[in-house]
């Protein structure tokens, strides 16, 4: 009884809210750079301080979370949902880095098919986190935000597939087969951490209900 009169703190959902933000603006900036890479290293290091803000909320999150009493969801919900969002970023910011590591003046066209579905992953679950507050209220809506994560990470697998095949078999050089080869498998883990975090979304629907 007296669990229930303690107000719950809703800042948790600002945070994820501020993440997944982060996530499309990051996104957008791998997206640029897969039609263009004339500002490779401008946009690399705007991906870099995407990610230290991702970072810093991060912590604000877990913080927060140790010091308060009373969650809107279940605290490893919490967690675990920060951490996810976190991984996509920190996903982005691997694959910007290793394009300037790599020198990649080149674009193969595949890099541009996988950031467009990435950029479909982000969006849906930022549209997801923002009716997480209202839950109850818009389950449905949320599992379709879900779903739809789903199916871009399904056709990330594809494009992964037909991507390694083309570049097998028309690319030359080892080392560039070795290069588009980790960039591509680095772009579509980053939609396999997209779906864990519409898995965690889902799940917070599920007990909710």
């Amino acid at each position: 009884m007296f669990r229930r009169l303690l107000p719950k703190s809703s800042g948790f959902f600002d945070f994820f809210i501020q993440h997944s933000q982060l996530s499309i603006q990051a996104c957008a900036e791998l997206d640029a750079l897969a039609i263009d890479t004339g500002d490779l290293e401008n946009r690399v290091g705007h991906i870099k301080e995407i990610e230290h803000k991702a970072d810093d909320i991060t912590r604000e999150c877990i913080d927060a979370l140790h010091n308060t009493f009373i969650t809107p969801i279940d605290r490893s919900d919490i967690h675990r949902l920060i951490r996810r969002l976190d991984d996509i970023v920190d996903s982005v910011n691997s694959i910007a880095t290793r394009m300037v590591m790599y020198r990649m003046a080149v674009i193969r066209p595949e890099m541009r098919q996988l950031t467009q579905v990435l950029i479909e992953a982000v969006d849906g679950i930022d549209k997801a986190i923002r009716d997480l507050p209202k839950l109850r209220k818009r389950g449905s809506q949320i599992r379709s935000r879900c779903w739809e994560v789903y199916e871009a990470e399904t056709r990330a697998d594809a494009i992964l597939r037909s991507a390694l095949l083309n570049l097998f078999g028309s690319e030359k050089d080892p080392v560039m087969i070795i290069k588009w080869k980790e960039i591509f498998e680095r772009l579509e883990r980053a939609t396999d951490r997209c779906q864990e975090v519409a898995h965690i979304i889902s799940g917070i629907v599920i007990e909710a209900s």
